[in-house]
């Protein structure tokens, strides 16, 4: 897409660039997070991932159970200026229980960079999230990491890449030498040599030959890397910026993030390769990124970022016009007007004031309760953007409350944890105590770390009959109610007060559509579908 930068809000949308960076669990993601916002000037000092516990713990990662296990397990947004560009990263978690909070974050980028373990490849986690991007027509930078470690041969790599994941691959740098080796990369479009322990100044030379390159490897390994250089130039294919854009072709870097090599290159091309914000799908039309309204929709909820002030934020992609601060807004879902009195711009746990904010950038807003997940905000029109769904969970468990008389406060607890997207809470209508469900039993932990480090509500989980849990319709409502009043013990309400129908197997939940063909279930809630306040 090309923007003409005509007026000021054009131009500001042309120098954006959103992305995500997706990866499998310890490939070194939130390392190169921190690297990425080192060259962006927001950050001094960087901390190691595997030195939480004694040293500066990880930017990024500011929840407790984060920085404990060295994991990331929410979305972290953080905006940074770096060559003339804004640019919003948006770091999300590696782990699989985390799924919904990454798809979410994806409809909000675009473009992504996916960080390959120099030695593992091709996981299964990198699959998935690929096959998302995918989806989603985003284009994919891919940053080979720990080159100064044992690592895979280039051209296995590159290759596996191709018939994994049946995506073209151009590599723009190339190692020089693995493992111990790793002396720095050779820019094959520009034949340009950066050195391991300076990578500021980069020098030219006049190929795979020359003698400054190859004085930079042990001498046995110079010869092999000559062939290979020689071969990767002459052989791969080059990069070009169509199929990048178009989502079939990915651009490849190699480098260390944790020695802070290879960095630089890839900042530098997501601000040279990277599209600028792109129009966004309503229900009812396209909204281009320069059109002069605004419009943007809620993809995360974040609670208590900020303990000592039980604060709430809605993180909002803006996706056209000028949003400024005090600004008024609709609240499509209820119809109403709110006012922006304080939108943030994010730099994990430090935030400041966003005065205003373009096309592309990623806002937090403050509020009570008042923003859901996948919330549309207009200057008045009336749209809904589409793709922020909700996802069946796979693992359902009965709240046990140590302490009976906080019965309450752990309905307000648990409702604010949903709204987050934390947990799903379904509250059955026999009356009986609240059901949550998870997509993986790490959510459990973290929901059972933060009701009590939050809320001071210590739990613990009781096993349920249930083991599937599915959205129903009916075109009848008659049909529907009769459906729910035959199934009293199985009927749960939704945090939309929406109902779900609860199974003991799948056997169980086939024989009902068997005998209910009229209901259907649904293991995806479409945000459009859902209730008012």
């Amino acid at each position: 897409m090309t923007i003409h930068a005509t007026t000021p809000e054009a131009d500001a949308v042309a120098r954006r660039r959103t992305f995500a960076i997706i990866s499998h669990p310890d490939a070194g993601k939130t390392t190169l997070t921190e690297k990425l916002l080192l060259f962006g000037g927001a950050i001094q000092l960087a901390g190691a991932v595997k030195a939480k516990r004694g040293g500066a713990a990880t930017r990024s990662d500011w929840m407790g159970i984060e920085r404990e296990r060295g994991i990331s397990v929410v979305t972290s947004v953080m905006t940074f200026e770096y060559g003339g560009r804004v640019f919003n990263l948006l770091d999300t978690p590696g782990h699989e229980d985390f799924s919904e909070d990454t798809y979410r974050t994806l409809t909000a980028v675009d473009a992504a960079v996916m960080v390959i373990d120099a030695a593992k490849g091709i996981e299964a986690r990198t699959r998935k999230l690929f096959e998302v991007c995918r989806l989603r027509d985003i284009p994919i930078v891919t940053f080979v990491n720990k080159l100064d470690r044992e690592a895979r041969d280039p051209f296995d790599l590159l290759d596996e890449i191709e018939k994994t994941l049946a995506l073209d691959t151009a590599p723009v740098t190339w190692p020089i030498g693995r493992g111990r080796s790793f002396a720095g990369t050779y820019d094959l479009r520009r034949n340009l040599v950066r050195r391991l322990d300076d990578d500021t100044e980069a020098f030219a030379v006049n190929g795979p030959e020359d003698g400054r390159l190859l004085a930079m490897l042990p001498e046995h390994e110079r010869d092999a890397f000559a062939e290979e250089l020689g071969l990767a130039r002459e052989a791969l294919r080059p990069f070009e910026l169509a199929g990048f854009r178009e989502g079939h072709l990915t651009p490849v870097f190699f480098g260390s993030a944790l020695r802070n090599f290879g960095v630089r290159d890839l900042i530098d091309a997501m601000g040279e390769f990277a599209p600028p914000p792109r129009g966004q799908q309503a229900d009812t039309r396209l909204v281009e990124p320069t059109e002069p309204r605004m419009t943007g929709f809620v993809f995360k909820i974040q609670a208590n970022m900020d303990p000592n002030h039980r604060d709430r934020i809605a993180f909002m992609r803006v996706c056209s016009g000028r949003l400024t601060r005090g600004m008024k807004a609709k609240l499509v879902r209820t119809g109403k007007p709110m006012s922006l009195a304080a939108p943030q711009f994010f730099f994990a746990r430090d935030r400041a004031i966003a005065e205003e904010a373009f096309a592309g950038d990623v806002v937090g807003l403050p509020n009570h309760g008042t923003l859901r997940i996948g919330d549309t905000l207009t200057e008045g029109e009336e749209i809904v953007f589409r793709g922020v769904p909700s996802f069946a969970p796979e693992l359902l468990r009965r709240i046990k409350l140590t302490d009976p008389m906080k019965a309450k406060k752990l309905r307000e607890a648990l409702q604010q944890m949903a709204e987050e997207g934390v947990v799903q809470v379904f509250q059955p209508v026999d009356g009986s105590g609240a059901i949550v469900g998870v997509v993986g039993a790490l959510q459990l932990d973290v929901l059972k770390e933060r009701l009590a480090a939050e809320y001071s509500l210590p739990i613990d989980y009781e096993p349920t009959r249930f083991s599937i849990c599915r959205w129903i319709t009916c075109d009848d409502k008659l049909e529907l109610d009769r459906f729910v009043n035959a199934h009293t013990s199985s009927i749960a309400l939704d945090l939309d007060r929406e109902p779900v129908f609860m199974a003991a197997s799948a056997f169980s939940l086939t024989y009902e559509q068997e005998r209910w063909p009229e209901i259907r279930a649904s293991d995806v809630k479409d945000y459009q579908t859902r209730a008012g306040d």
